[in-house]
């Protein structure tokens, strides 16, 4: 994929746009809930090896507001180790605490990390786009050396801040501001967001099941958590779009519609995340609240990706 324009002046020169395809990465647990980073090399050889070009660090996937700070900053250090020379990293330090954004930048920061994120706080809600601004405005100052992407995440957030206002807004206050992962599905305001400020903004996509609609609105980079499951599949729908072939782009992002949908019927995001077993990385279970598999959802899972192929385009 292409890259985008670029970015504003403020931002560090040497922070390449983000392109292609970023895996939001899980957070390894064992079978009694505790985070065990010994998993997390093996993740990062496979996604390298199957040409994902970044990584998103506890983000929604990665299950951050059930981790303590502690441990996020655990597994971002893991990561960000393991990812050096392979692929690029982005860290998100969202949090409701703006004392522990802060923590989690400068972490991000000093391990070498490439990138930071943060999500809006989610449970005392900024009510406008000046006062969600100032908040990340304070988060992304301890890390000035690194470019910010806001998380626009709405569904899971309740923040609807309109992002467009966000990347206008921010120009003034918010210095390293390079872009925003844009999670919805409202593809004028993805488009809006593209043109913010002249055009200067990196705008990743965020919906899997989208992924397409996504190319074909402009996006240049795209952030999802059934790339590490897939990712050879979303390689052929970008293939297959870059070179032209809309109708094998359209076949191919069915597929990935019926795996998601699949998924989403027999656990969702656990389902996501057991099905890293067939590639020989067992990630563990999610943590509470979260819902866990039982053992019909399993088989479900199984089931279905046996049924559409999994095994024939999972991996590039």
């Amino acid at each position: 994929m292409s890259h985008t324009a670029s970015a504003a002046s403020a931002v560090p020169a040497k922070a390449p746009p983000v392109a292609g395809l970023v895996a939001a990465v899980f957070t390894p647990f064992d079978e009694t809930g505790e985070v065990e980073v010994g998993k997390i090399p093996p993740i990062v050889d496979f996604l390298s090896r199957q040409q994902v070009t970044g990584i998103y660090i506890c983000g929604s996937t990665g299950e951050a507001p059930s981790l303590t700070v502690e441990e996020r900053m655990l597994v971002a250090e893991a990561y960000v180790s393991a990812a050096k020379g392979k692929l690029s990293t982005m860290v998100q330090i969202g949090h409701t605490c703006l004392k522990d954004c802060r923590e989690l930048g400068a972490h991000a920061a000093s391990i070498g990390a490439d990138a930071i994120s943060s999500v809006a706080p989610y449970y005392f809600k900024p009510p406008d786009v000046e006062t969600l601004v100032s908040f990340l405005s304070e988060s992304a100052a301890s890390a000035p050396g690194l470019p910010f992407y806001y998380y626009h995440i709405p569904a899971l957030s309740g923040v609807a801040v309109d992002p467009v206002a966000l990347l206008e807004q921010g120009r003034e206050s918010l210095a390293t501001l390079r872009g925003i992962k844009f999670t919805d599905e409202d593809l004028s305001v993805f488009n809006a967001c593209q043109v913010a400020g002249g055009g200067v903004y990196d705008v990743l996509f965020g919906r899997d099941e989208m992924f397409l609609a996504g190319l074909a609105a402009g996006a240049r980079g795209a952030v999802g958590s059934t790339f590490n499951i897939a990712p050879g599949l979303y390689r052929r729908i970008s293939t297959a779009y870059e070179g032209g072939d809309l109708e094998t782009a359209r076949d191919w992002q069915q597929v990935a519609v019926a795996m998601i949908r699949g998924l989403l019927v027999n656990g969702g995001e656990a389902a996501i995340k057991y099905a890293m077993r067939r590639h020989g990385i067992d990630c563990g279970p999610r943590r509470l609240p979260a819902q866990q598999l039982n053992a019909g959802e399993r088989a479900g899972v199984d089931r279905v990706l046996k049924g559409l192929g999994f095994e024939e385009w999972a991996r590039v």
